[in-house]
């Protein structure tokens, strides 16, 4: 008998509860990595996301291990003691022995326990555990290298607690420890050198020979098998950080990456095949606004729309409604990040729209942090002459008002010729003479201190999209990250996607992709590629990924030009959807916020775990030898409806629109149009534990759920 799955109206997936799981109650459990309580990359969003769902799982049988910053100590942790009696006289006795060791609660959602080790007030031990490391593994960190330094000084550390914290406890316990990223990487090193009975996991995020390789402009993933990876660490001065990840990523009893193009690359690049892929989830909840995300779209929507309206002031020749705002955000990485590709797509674009003479106006916002002195003067004179408008607006719309009033009030009917005087048409000429200029509307929004020499700006300059009256597509080139406090744009990241209509990452390296994943679980459709994890992780798993607004672009097998036709014809076919085409394809887009869900990705990482205690505690765990595949277990069909693009065909559901008013005639109806969409889903794995623990690898949890059913 098949297992009954429980479905929700707005869920694709429909996944049922993962019951197995091994008994943990000896077990425990040490997450380490650089960016516990302290934010410099992505991995503080992985760390801090999965932070709940890990708790939940371990309970106090979790901690977290991370370098004192006191700065991030003071906003985001709470000292206490430890709870943990073997914990506490752990770090009571590295305390007494010259280290400085804090515990507390990291105050996110799940409110982890946290051990912070202050590698500063070590560093006295720098030279001596540099000599070591040299004498153990001939790896030699150079003096000027303080990142490298650090990694020395917290990956002795962290094996000086793990083996210390084995030390005092009573009964041999069984200790998990994950180690995420080089920096982490050494003290996982250290417990297999000292044969410490430890569970180990190292997770990488990204090589750091792949992401150095990509920015230097390199034909990287079709040369993955030529290149001699010593050589090149060499030529980059970062051979010492590429021993470190390499002997890390080999003494892992457990070996994970983040995304199968990423597994290809730690292939080729550290010399071992990935053990199994963890995908980065999101915390679902967070994100989805209930049933209000499309009413929330709207919304965010409207305060883009002010915000352009003042930029524009002068050239507003373009209609508002019928504008798609699009965007692309992350690190300043100009070719990485794929921004070379799109800029020129955006000028293809801007062609097919000028000689179709399309009425749709596409305004793109490029959000990557640059260095700037100040705001644009222009742009702020822009929302000011807005503001100045609407406060006229108001004035006049007030003194109409009362003039209405007073006369219907004696009951007679406005003389409508008398109701505005001269002073009220003098007021709005002034207003209307207000918002003439004399240039086009600005590309950047701040003075960018290397305006020169800037990427986007060169790029903007070759293609000649400079906001005129003739383009259909505008850009925003927005050099800072976005803040509900700026004067400019006074909206967060958050809301500011909601607004958008699409999410354009065109990357050439991204191991994974927040920002795609963020775009999808508030129901934004979003262009990915092939080399992201993201995009791969999404062609896994669903048939026709463009039928739920996940448009996938190919630049693993195509050339850069082809890569950006293909980029432009998605842009033009997304521009001739329909209003109402584009509210069905968020619908579908939002449907899919289930499979990034920490609900069910973090069963990735709990079969990692898993299987590192099977491989380190054999006599206590049991391990089936058969590999689970990374992503293996489903994959979302195409929806019953033909995808809602007018370039397939003319009868596809929905229906296209002839125009706005008749939208509403051809009913939408949210619940069977799901039902339409929905499958069952298998479980990629399952592990069932009678009497000793055993991971399978089935691919499909049906046979066990036939016999509990």
């Amino acid at each position: 008998m098949p297992l009954a799955r429980s479905l929700s109206v707005t869920s694709l997936s429909g996944l049922d509860e993962w019951d197995e799981e091994f008994e943990l109650e000896d077990a425990v459990l040490f997450e380490i990595a650089w960016e516990v309580a302290n934010k410099v990359g992505g991995i503080y969003t992985v760390i801090q996301t999965k932070a709940r769902m890990t708790a939940e799982e371990w309970g106090e049988n979790y901690f977290l291990v991370g370098p004192y910053v006191e700065s991030n100590v003071r906003t985001q942790v709470e000292l206490i003691e430890p709870t943990n009696p073997v914990l506490k006289r752990t770090i009571d006795k590295m305390n007494a022995s010259g280290c400085k060791v804090y515990f507390g609660r990291w105050l996110i959602e799940g409110s982890p326990y946290v051990v912070l080790i202050d590698v500063g007030f070590t560093a006295w031990s720098l030279d001596r555990w540099k000599s070591e490391l040299w004498d153990l593994c001939a790896i030699g960190v150079p003096w000027f290298d303080r990142e490298a330094n650090d990694a020395v000084l917290f990956g002795f550390l962290t094996a000086w607690l793990l083996g210390e914290y084995a030390a005092q406890s009573e009964d041999p316990p069984h200790i998990v420890a994950q180690f995420h990223e080089w920096l982490a990487g050494l003290g996982l090193v250290l417990c297999r050198q000292r044969q410490l009975a430890v569970a180990t996991i190292f997770t990488t995020h990204a090589t750091l020979l792949g992401r150095y390789l990509c920015a230097g402009n390199v034909d990287f993933y079709n040369n993955l098998a030529e290149f001699n990876v010593d050589k090149e660490a060499g030529d980059r001065q970062i051979y010492h950080r590429y021993c470190l990840e390499r002997a890390a990523a080999h003494c892992a009893h457990v070996f994970t990456t983040v995304s199968q193009i990423t597994a290809i690359e730690a292939e080729f690049l550290l010399k071992r095949k990935p053990d199994i892929v963890t995908p980065n989830g999101l915390n679902v909840k967070k994100f989805s606004a209930m049933h209000e995300f499309q009413n929330l779209h709207a919304q965010s929507k409207s305060r883009i729309q002010e915000f352009v309206r003042g930029h524009f002031y002068g050239n507003l020749d373009f209609n508002l409604d019928k504008c798609l705002f699009l965007f692309i955000a992350g690190r300043y990485e100009f070719s990485n990040k794929g921004a070379d590709i799109f800029l020129e797509a955006l000028a293809r674009l801007n062609y097919l729209l000028r000689v179709n003479h399309s009425d749709v106006t596409v305004i793109t916002f490029f959000i990557m942090p640059a260095r700037t002195n100040n705001f644009n003067v222009e742009t702020l004179k822009g929302q000011a002459v807005r503001k100045q408008l609407w406060d006229t607006a108001q004035t006049v719309k007030e003194r109409f008002g009362k003039k209405l009033y007073e006369s219907l009030l004696v009951g007679q009917l406005p003389d409508v010729s008398k109701m505005l005087d001269k002073e009220d048409f003098t007021i709005m000429k002034r207003a209307i003479f207000a918002t003439q200029r004399q240039c086009q509307p600005p590309v950047c929004t701040h003075n960018m201190l290397e305006d020169s020499s800037d990427p986007i700006l060169n790029c903007v300059r070759r293609i000649g999209l400079f906001n005129s009256s003739a383009d259909r597509v505008k850009i925003i080139f927005h050099p800072e990250f976005l803040s509900s406090t700026s004067p400019l744009l006074p909206m967060d990241y958050e809301e500011f996607v909601r607004g958008c209509h699409l999410g354009v990452f065109p990357s050439y390296y991204e191991p994974w992709g927040y920002t795609p994943a963020e775009c999808t679980v508030m129901g934004i459709p979003s262009i990915s590629t092939n080399l992201s994890g993201f995009g791969c992780f999404m062609e896994e798993h669903i048939a026709d990924p463009s039928a739920y607004g996940i448009y996938i672009l190919d630049r693993r097998y195509k050339g850069v030009d082809e890569s950006c036709n293909q980029l432009t014809s998605f842009l033009f076919q997304f521009c001739k959807q329909s209003r109402r085409q584009r509210i069905i394809q968020r619908n579908r887009t939002e449907r899919l916020s289930d499979l990034l869900d920490w609900r069910y990705l973090g069963r990735y990482y709990i079969a990692a775990r898993h299987m590192a205690l099977a491989k380190a505690f054999p006599d206590t765990y049991v391990y089936d030898p058969q590999e689970p595949s990374s992503a293996s277990g489903f994959r979302y069909p195409r929806p019953a409806s033909v995808p809602p693009s007018p370039a397939l065909s003319r009868h596809s559901s929905p229906h296209h629109s002839e125009g706005e008013d008749n939208e509403e005639d051809e009913r939408y109806d949210e619940e069977l149009e799901a039902e339409k969409d929905r499958v069952n889903i298998r479980q990629p794995y399952t592990i069932s534990v009678k009497g000793k623990a055993v991971l399978g690898g089935n691919g499909s949890g049906e046979d066990e759920a036939s016999e509990k059913n």
